[in-house]
């Protein structure tokens, strides 16, 4: 009893409204009347041709339940409804409301707003169709790896801005699980951006209270109600480096991982404008089709753990061993058999149907990368002692062709193999999305000695990257990582940002987009690098 009453003193206090954290332009200590009604504004996610799903959260003056009802339009003024559909939320699911509506015209922009029991409405969103048959011209933005402590969301303010984007994507780590005062330290965090709760998220409570603060944040309001957004989660939505049966940041003694993932996943789907489908094909017309994936808490294998071979009596030989053996076993999967399956199929299905371009997005780097044996001179004096332990163990493990990183596909090279011969033996035109790394990167993905397609790997929101842990210029270590590293094109480990793909049946092109700072509000940005690969090469130009 004691716990439900707690859990609706915050719901009406406004603890998942928008008073949960201190930003700009909202209450720092709401009321109650504050906290009720539309408290997130609305978000619009999962588009077809014909269909789009809405989101909002609404919470009423009294009682735990509420019947709220959205009405579609494409004119600002709402004089013709063309579409609608209502739903009844409540305290089960944390008073979010999630309505899919249909009959729909394709390749349109839509404005849509939900109405309350009182008649009040909801602030006014836009959203956008996917196309029907022959496309000229398809334009998307993706994101990854948003941390609030770490800065302001100038990134989504720079994409809410655009008039020129057809769709939105995340690929993952929305938010950050850990408490405050762990990532980032109490030194690195900027005022006034610091989300409930204080603690690190374990039960349900925990990850609807995240997700209320972050979604208060008024810049990531603004791309929701701006744009549809196609998401998916990576680990930090559940907990750091997650996989089907733990995670980094799960400790035996925080409770059980199974109950900590489920709740993880519940919020996830109450707070998001996803389905509760785990993985999802998306038709552009004829240009593309457009695959989310799930790599994290459903069927993905513990990832190896090579801590153990540096303390071997010979760690060279121990490493090589690990790299003859265990490191290529074929059961170890990201995604499972099942979503390996669904995957190789549909995009069959996309390459029959002659659809130009097939774009997989992964929550993590596909690419192979080595750290450069020049590495342990970037550091400086005060580098953290991780991050120097982080190097060496990598320059070692490149001595013998083994990645640094086993948490992104460098620790499934069997799985990896898979997925990029069967793309080859389509004849498939792939291009993969991923995030996870805060760095920005560009790689020609190669199997067995030919191209299979190319990767764009997206820089974080906020997260920091190797600018953290030294301060060699970000250009000497880009070039490091490049002459080492086959499959890699371009890289930037030190801005942050987003990345706008255009697609065009011949060609797509895919700009890293560079904000001027996250330490102060500011929407400025500018195209840090662009890349193109032309249709039936597989390689960029």
């Amino acid at each position: 009893m004691t716990v439900q009453i707690d859990r609706r003193s915050l719901l009406l206090t406004g603890s998942l409204g928008l008073g949960a954290f201190a930003v700009p332009g909202f209450a720092q200590t709401p009321n109650v009347t504050q906290a009720r009604g539309f408290t997130h504004s609305v978000a619009s996610g999962e588009p077809g041709s014909d269909t789009m799903l809405l989101w909002t959260r609404y919470v009423p003056t009294t009682g735990d339940t509420a019947e709220l009802r959205v009405e579609i339009s494409e004119t600002p003024d709402f004089a013709r409804i063309v579409a609608g559909g209502s739903q009844i939320t409540g305290v089960w699911r944390d008073f979010t409301a999630k309505i899919t509506v249909d009959t729909l015209k394709p390749d349109t922009r839509y404005h849509y707003r939900f109405v309350a029991p009182d008649g009040s409405f909801s602030p006014v969103g836009m959203t956008k169709t996917l196309p029907v048959g022959p496309v000229d011209r398809f334009r998307t933005v993706t994101f990854s790896c948003s941390n609030m402590p770490y800065g302001y969301f100038n990134a989504y303010a720079h994409a809410a801005a655009r008039d020129d984007i057809d769709l939105a994507i995340h690929l993952g780590d929305y938010f950050y699980e850990y408490e405050t005062g762990d990532y980032p330290a109490a030194k690195d965090q900027v005022a006034g951006r610091v989300p409930l709760p204080s603690t690190e998220l374990f039960h349900l409570a925990d990850y609807r209270l995240r997700y209320g603060s972050y979604r208060s944040d008024p810049d990531l309001m603004a791309l929701h109600a701006k744009h549809p957004m196609i998401v998916q989660w990576d680990d930090h939505e559940s907990s750091n480096d997650s996989w089907e049966g733990g995670a980094q940041n799960h400790q035996p003694n925080e409770g059980d991982w199974n109950a900590r993932r489920a709740a993880s996943i519940q919020a996830y789907r109450e707070w998001m404008p996803v389905s509760d489908e785990p993985w999802k094909a998306y038709e552009i017309g004829t240009l593309a089709t457009l695959f989310r994936t799930e790599t994290r808490l459903l069927a993905r294998t513990k990832q190896p753990d090579v801590a153990p071979l540096f303390a071997a009596t010979d760690p060279t030989s121990a490493l090589k061993a690990f790299r003859d053996g265990l490191w290529m076993d074929p059961a170890v999967t990201m995604m499972g058999s099942q979503q390996e399956s669904w995957l190789a199929h549909a995009m069959a299905q996309s390459v029959r149907q002659g659809q130009r371009w097939q774009v997989v997005g992964f929550g993590t780097i596909m690419g192979q990368t080595v750290m450069p044996a020049e590495a342990m001179s970037w550091l400086s004096p005060d580098s953290p002692e991780r991050a120097r332990g982080y190097l060496l163990a990598g320059v070692a493990a490149a001595k013998v062709g083994l990645p640094f990183n086993y948490d992104n596909w460098g620790g499934y090279p069997a799985a990896r193999a898979r997925f990029l011969r069967k793309a080859q033996g389509l004849g498939a035109n792939l291009v993969v999305l991923s995030g996870d790394s805060h760095n920005a990167w560009a790689y020609d993905l190669g199997q067995d000695g030919k191209p299979a397609g190319v990767e764009f790997a997206g820089h974080s929101v906020t997260s920091p990257g190797y600018e953290t842990a030294s301060k060699t210029d970000p250009r000497t270590i880009a070039a490091a990582l490049i002459r080492t590293n086959p499959e890699l094109k371009w890289c930037d480990t030190s801005r942050r940002g987003y990345m706008a793909m255009t697609l065009t049946p011949a060609t797509v092109s895919n700009a890293w987009i560079m904000v001027d700072t996250i330490k102060a509000k500011s929407a400025a940005g500018r195209v840090g690098h662009t890349a193109t690969v032309s249709r039936g090469r597989n390689i960029m130009a």
